[in-house]
């Protein structure tokens, strides 16, 4: 499968933004979603998850509260929305599909990776 993540961009503290991962093939519904980001000079770090039935997510604190992921099996396509952003959620997002409903934090889970998109959130 292949990821296409976009709607990153620049937007002030406070605001919203709308990440979109849009996925290849026929068998998005079979895979486990999961977006990650990585700041300058940081590892790569779990924001949030979902299974691939939709029923079950997972954040991670940092973010609890503010994002929202969710997924659109008819348009293969897994969302974060993001709000109240803060200058610490500046990042490159990137979301991930695990095989046979795998999703978890850990990103060797993972089997497919999208490209990143930059968020940046500014003071």
């Amino acid at each position: 499968v292949q990821l296409q993540a976009s709607g990153g961009g620049l937007v002030q503290a406070g605001g919203s933004l709308r990440l979109s991962c849009a996925a290849s093939g026929r068998t998005f519904s079979s895979y486990g979603m999961g977006w990650f980001r990585q700041a300058p000079g940081k590892e790569r770090a779990f924001v949030a998850r979902i299974s691939r039935s939709g029923g079950n997510t997972d954040y991670a604190d940092s973010v609890k509260g503010r994002f929202t992921i969710s997924r659109d099996d008819a348009r293969n396509t897994v969302y974060l929305q993001m709000n109240s952003l803060k200058p610490e959620d500046t990042a490159v997002y990137y979301c991930a599909a695990g095989r046979d409903g795998v999703s978890s934090r850990w990103s060797r889970s993972y089997n497919y990776w999208g490209q990143g998109t930059q968020v940046t959130v500014s003071s």
